[in-house]
């Protein structure tokens, strides 16, 4: 085994600040590990491929400044296996193989700073060239490297990619060893701070929460991405994403979800950090939260989701947070809820490409009404306003939302949701994500109204839920977990080619399985007495996690396909159904809420 002190500086790559590479798109959307080191003093994050590095981050986490960083063997890759090098760190090992070759290479980054390092240990069966492609995105990285620069058959080095002026080299000069056991450390300390569930699976339930601590950006606290990835037609369609969106941006809706997890977890001063960016950085003028933001709150996609402008409402009451100043802004937020045009009709609901009346919608706004009332309950102030509001919609949600006319049987049941509130009403509407035809109303249900029950606003054992539940399986379960809604376009073609929006002649594409929506499930089977069944829920969403332990946003055929993973959203519901066995009942359901209705 040879070895060369030489440091040899392989790229170094300067691109205009802000500007992407030609003709650069991110690679597929399935990341099979992603970390960071816990210390802000390094604002850079890693994602793994199938072949080496994918997208790194700096200096935040919307700003994806890499494509690509990965060893060639006689100019070509390997394909590589993931794992975790370590059950208790963000630490990740990569075995490839390619033509008469296998290595090993481990990734961590340096806590001290904005650099990534790979460990590369290599056997040929003949002499080979070793080098590393670097495909930049945006700003200034480079490459420094201790691999050998002639033919070898065995090796052991390192390279690191450096985002300030000699970064990478600094990185090298301490050795991968001392690095890697700092990274570890941090970790590891990071978790003997908190619980563990009796009823999760130790090293998914680890993972799960350093996954969901590694989505908050460092410069911005609390604000914690959707996911590191850039699924399908959002990673290479410049007209559609200008600037490859959105999953790495805020969205108050998977930051509600995060945030619940984290404080089941035992992680509570990142929710509270997480209300503050809601109600500092995302929060508008006239109450309003936007659809999603950049780590620094600046809006991305406008739409109005109800849901959202009511999350912090929710999260504010699980926090117990009610300071004058916090309690100002929640105050903007739910006056933004009772003023908001036919409310509770939101522009969008929470699958975010619809308008109309949504029992997921409408249970969120009824119940963030009346958490945010007692709140100001507590505070010793009037709340009678919120609560005549969150009471007359919740009673009219079945008026609204459920039909008692519609193709399936039992009836009443709920709708995935009607365009004009009258659901006996043969309505038609286009679904959108490629679906060629409009359909009836009344024909589209959506296991979203469970919001109903997890948040309070319905009982469980309600004779509308249970027909819902029954419609619901029949129509949109399949494989063990649930389509998102009938018809749901936003998925893979039929012979699995990526999702894009191709009017005027569309080319149908099928949404496919949510395992978070078998979390959901799971907290529903909780109050109605089916425990056994939730924690078999639970041990569906661990059998879709890939061999890096990252759970996705869909699957078909038992496995992620290449939708966003990981899924922020997946994760948390992992972590909170886990608790919501542990504890016997959903542990994000506000008691306020299910105590009045």
């Amino acid at each position: 085994m040879r070895f060369l002190a030489l440091v040899v500086l392989l790229l170094v790559v300067m691109t205009p600040v802000g500007r992407a590479a030609p003709d650069v798109v991110p690679l597929p959307a399935d990341k099979q590990a992603f970390g960071t080191a816990r210390s802000a003093a390094s604002p850079v994050w890693f994602a793994l491929g199938h072949q080496g590095l994918s997208e790194i981050f700096h200096p935040d986490l919307s700003t994806p400044a890499t494509r690509e960083t990965r060893l060639l063997v006689d100019g070509k890759p390997g394909q590589a296996h993931t794992e975790p090098a370590d059950s208790r760190s963000l630490t990740f090992r990569q075995r490839l193989r390619g033509n008469g070759w296998h290595a090993e290479i481990t990734y961590v980054t340096d806590p001290q700073r904005a650099a990534v390092l790979a460990d590369v240990t290599l056997t040929a069966a003949r002499p080979v060239r070793l080098s590393v492609e670097h495909v930049p995105m945006k700003g200034f990285s480079e490459v420094v490297s201790t691999l050998p620069t002639g033919p070898v058959r065995h090796a052991h080095g390192t390279f690191a990619v450096g985002f300030a002026d000699g970064a990478a080299q600094a990185a090298l000069n301490r050795g991968f060893g001392a690095v890697a056991r700092e990274y570890a450390r941090g970790w590891h300390t990071y978790l003997d701070g908190l619980r563990r569930p009796r009823s999760a699976d130790r090293k998914l339930y680890d993972m799960s929460v350093m996954v969901l601590a590694a989505s908050e950006d460092k410069r911005n606290p609390g604000a914690l991405i959707a996911s590191p990835s850039f699924p399908w037609a959002f990673g290479f369609d410049r007209e559609l994403a200008p600037e490859l969106g959105p999953y790495a941006l805020v969205w108050p809706r998977d930051l509600y979800h995060v945030a619940t997890a984290m404080i089941a977890a035992g992680d509570r001063d990142i929710a509270l950090r997480a209300l503050d960016f809601m109600l500092r950085k995302q929060q508008q003028p006239d109450g309003h939260l936007p659809q999603n933001t950049r780590v620094d709150g600046t809006p991305f996609w406008k739409s109005i989701q109800l849901d959202e402008t009511a999350a912090p409402l929710l999260l504010a009451w699980h926090l117990d947070r009610r300071d004058p100043s916090t309690t100002d802004s929640l105050r903007r937020a739910a006056d933004y809820l009772l003023s908001y045009p036919n409310a509770p009709f939101s522009e969008q609901e929470r699958w975010e490409n619809q308008s109309g009346y949504s029992p997921a919608t409408i249970a969120s706004v009824v119940a963030g009404l009346v958490c945010f009332a007692d709140l100001l309950r507590r505070n010793g102030e009037n709340a009678d306003r919120y609560l005549q509001v969150a009471d007359e919609w919740q009673r009219r949600i079945e008026s609204w939302t459920a039909t008692t006319t519609g193709p399936y049987e039992p009836k009443p049941y709920y709708l995935r949701l009607t365009k004009d509130g009258n659901p006996d009403a043969g309505t038609r509407y286009n679904l959108g994500d490629n679906n060629p035809d409009d359909i009836d109303q009344r024909a589209v249900v959506d296991p979203s109204f469970l919001e109903l029950v997890r948040l309070g606003v319905k009982r469980a054992d309600d004779p509308v839920i249970r027909n819902t539940v029954r419609v619901v399986d029949q129509q949109l379960k399949e494989q063990g977990y649930w389509h998102r809604f009938t018809q749901d376009g936003y998925g893979e073609t039929a012979d699995g080619r990526p999702w894009n929006i191709n009017w005027p002649t569309p080319t149908r594409t099928y949404g496919r399985l949510w395992p978070l929506l078998s979390g959901e499930r799971g907290e529903y089977e909780l109050l109605i007495g089916h425990k056994a069944s939730a924690a078999q829920r639970l041990r569906e969403i661990a059998a879709t996690a890939n061999s890096g332990l990252m759970l996705p946003e869909q699957v078909w055929g038992g496995r992620g396909t290449t939708s966003a993973t990981p899924l922020a959203w997946t994760h948390a519901q992992y972590v909170r159904l886990a608790w919501s066995l542990d504890a016997g009942r959903p542990v994000e359901r506000p008691d306020v809420v299910a105590n009045r209705y």
